[in-house]
């Protein structure tokens, strides 16, 4: 648990280690009866499997939303994600659940939900630049996205704690547009890298197979199930864009999806080959 006060740099900000999943250890040792203007909250499960999801996407948020009503902190901005929209796996229910949590609990909020991380769409930098090809399921144009950087989120979730306009709202949010298809992501690392045009195509029956039988195993074979629902991960993101859904129409809206930030996947990708920057992609990966 990281605090700080407005106007204060990340410097001057103090960590304090707590129990997350305790709303008295996070009042007793996180907040210790001082005064703060918001709950900035990035808390997230590392590996979206059910057991890890429910335990942190959840529980562990509403100790932390029960701290801050105990310590009468007005302001509540979560770090959720775009894909609560159309939630088909157990992180997203999992997120739902406490963002429903959040706006009956009477403190003001801010539920952002970003599009994409440059870091999850960053797998194949060292793919192609060793002259492999860039893997895409199905033709490569299933789904979009609008990517937004690291630095660009943390200023939009700052900026939420003083901005009238994202109070007691739901606020999808992606980087500088226009959106990007997987191909075209994989066409940004070919020209920059000069390497060939190269795709390998993955049809995405073949992960539906893959869901099939880990699915039917997981139910005999209980350490399977966590593998299972890995695979649903993988298939969903193979399958659905990351940009505001449009339930009227019934289809994704890149239009209607709010952009904010500087920084595009494809500058980010020039820094990466350049040695400039590096991507600590952990479950982020899906490469």
């Amino acid at each position: 648990m990281c605090v700080g006060r407005t106007g204060t740099s990340v410097a001057d900000a103090e960590a304090r280690a707590v129990d997350l999943q305790d709303a008295d250890a996070i009042g007793r040792d996180g907040i210790r009866g001082e005064h703060f203007d918001a709950v900035i909250s990035c808390l997230a499960s590392r590996t979206g499997a059910p057991d890890d999801a429910w335990a942190i996407d959840h529980r562990a948020h509403l100790a932390l939303l029960a701290a801050a009503q105990g310590a009468a902190i007005p302001h509540f901005v979560l770090l959720s994600a775009i894909c609560v929209q159309r939630p088909q796996l157990a992180f997203q229910h999992a997120k739902l659940a406490f963002e429903q949590a959040l706006i009956a609990s009477g403190l003001r909020y801010s539920i952002v939900r970003p599009t994409a991380y440059f870091k999850s769409l960053s797998g194949q930098v060292a793919r192609v630049r060793a002259g492999k090809p860039f893997v895409v399921f199905g033709d490569g144009a299933l789904t979009a996205c609008t990517p937004i950087s690291d630095a660009d989120l943390a200023t939009y979730l700052i900026t939420c704690v003083d901005d009238p306009r994202r109070w007691d709202r739901i606020l999808p949010i992606g980087g500088p547009g226009p959106a990007l298809t997987p191909r075209q992501q994989g066409e940004l690392l070919f020209a920059l890298t000069g390497r060939p045009v190269r795709f390998t195509h993955v049809p995405v029956a073949l992960m539906d197979v893959i869901v099939s039988v880990l699915s039917a195993f997981a139910r005999v074979i209980p350490p399977l199930r966590a593998k299972a629902e890995f695979a649903r991960i993988g298939r969903y993101y193979a399958t659905e864009s990351m940009l505001v859904w449009d339930a009227a129409r019934g289809r994704y809206d890149a239009a209607a999806t709010p952009s904010f930030g500087t920084t595009t996947l494809g500058e980010h990708y020039a820094q990466l080959l350049r040695g400039e920057t590096t991507d600590d992609r952990g479950a982020h990966a899906v490469f």
